[in-house]
Formats: C-alpha cells, sequence, structure tokens
C-alpha cells in the first residue's frame, strides 16, 4: 500500500510503499482525522505522530470526511464541498465517494506529520520548500501547523513572501483573520460596559416616568 506523507512546516512531501500486512493492518478501522502513533508503521517512524488527512481506493474513489462507511457510497451533493464543485447555482448530482473508515480496499492512504521524531524523514523533514500562499485564517493557520492556542504565537506562522526590487528587498504577508488581539478584548470589554450602562439607564428613566404617572 501507498503512504503520502507531507509535513506543513517544511513543505516536504513523499512516497512510501508497505507491504508488510502487520504494518497496514493496525491503521484498519480508524476515522479520518485521528491520529496514529508513527512506530505503527516501522522502526524508522518512531517518535512520530501522524494523523490521517485521507486516501483512495483501488478504483481511485476519494475518501470523504462524515461518510461513516469502509466502503464506496453514492451520495446527493447539494452545495459546493469536497469531491464535488457545482458548474452552476442549485445544481445538484448524485457521486460516488469512499467512506472515511479505512479498511483494506485502498490503495493509498495521506499522512500528516503531527510530532517529529527523532530520525529525519528523506524528503520530508529534511528540506524547506517555501510556500508562496498560505492560510490567512486563524485556526485554519493553527490547524496547518498544529498549534497551541494558549502557548505558540499564531503570527510567528503566516507564511511571508520576499520580493526584491533593485537595491531594496521587504517581505509581504497577509493580513490575519479573526485574530484575537488585546486591542479585540478591550474592545469586546468595553462595548459590553456599554450594553449594561444602557440597560441600567433605560430601567432608572423607566422607574422616574412610573413614578411621576403615579
Amino acid at each position: 500500500m501507498k503512504f503520502n506523507i507531507a509535513d506543513p512546516a517544511t513543505g516536504g512531501q513523499k512516497k512510501i510503499e508497505i507491504d508488510d500486512e502487520k504494518f497496514i493492518r493496525p491503521i484498519y478501522e480508524r476515522k479520518m482525522g485521528q491520529e496514529i502513533d508513527g512506530k505503527i508503521l516501522g522502526d524508522a517512524f518512531a517518535g512520530y505522530v501522524f494523523r490521517l488527512t485521507g486516501g483512495n481506493d483501488k478504483q481511485g474513489f476519494q475518501m470523504k470526511q462524515g461518510i461513516m462507511s469502509n466502503t464506496r457510497v453514492r451520495i446527493l451533493f447539494r452545495k459546493r464541498g469536497t469531491n464535488y464543485k457545482p458548474s452552476r447555482t442549485g445544481e445538484r448530482k448524485r457521486k460516488s465517494v469512499r467512506g472515511c473508515i479505512y479498511g483494506p480496499d485502498l490503495a493509498a492512504i495521506q499522512l500528516r506529520i503531527v510530532k517529529k521524531g527523532e530520525a529525519e524523514i528523506n524528503g520530508v523533514t529534511d528540506i524547506q520548500r517555501p510556500n508562496r500562499l498560505g492560510a490567512k485564517r486563524r485556526m485554519n493557520i493553527v490547524k496547518t501547523f498544529s498549534l497551541d492556542l494558549k502557548k505558540d504565537d499564531v503570527r510567528q506562522y503566516v507564511v511571508k513572501r520576499e520580493i526584491k526590487r533593485k537595491d531594496k528587498t521587504f517581505y509581504k504577508s497577509p493580513k490575519i483573520q479573526r485574530l484575537i488581539t488585546e486591542t479585540r478584548l478591550r474592545r469586546r470589554k468595553l462595548h459590553r460596559t456599554d450594553v449594561k450602562d444602557r440597560y441600567k439607564n433605560t430601567k432608572e428613566a423607566t422607574e422616574k416616568y412610573e413614578k411621576l404617572l403615579s
């Protein structure tokens, strides 16, 4: 069976083939999105943690998240998503997709490195392939690089582009969407305080008006 291993930190990607059934069988009955210990695939991957991100069966049908089946099924697609791109508004189409549960009918399995081990993987972790464009939204950056929201600074993982013009070199990076900063927290606190003050003033004004009428 073929395994496609990708490392989002370096941009490296490599295809390996494993034919020994004892290394493949522990992946069966697992679901897309789960994490596995790299030692399952052999001692060369000891210390690594991989995330199962997809695959395709022997006929080339891709796996789809959310389809709780280890076989191929035909589902009716109603809107744009994975494995389907409508050509016009309101179009529906029935297509065959592979379920998200892994089984022996697969021909290729896709893995993403979540935690790096001690040994290097040739062509994956020992190279640097810079991305020209990267994720802009905060949570997408966190998912791509498997960051810790409390410890890691998301702004340090934005993909930057180096631009050279004559004798000047500068870098461009996208603005992070939905980034929670100190300014955002301060404005949120002021907004909530303003709402409470308006509610309190309205309540006092109503009580004064009712007292005046009585």
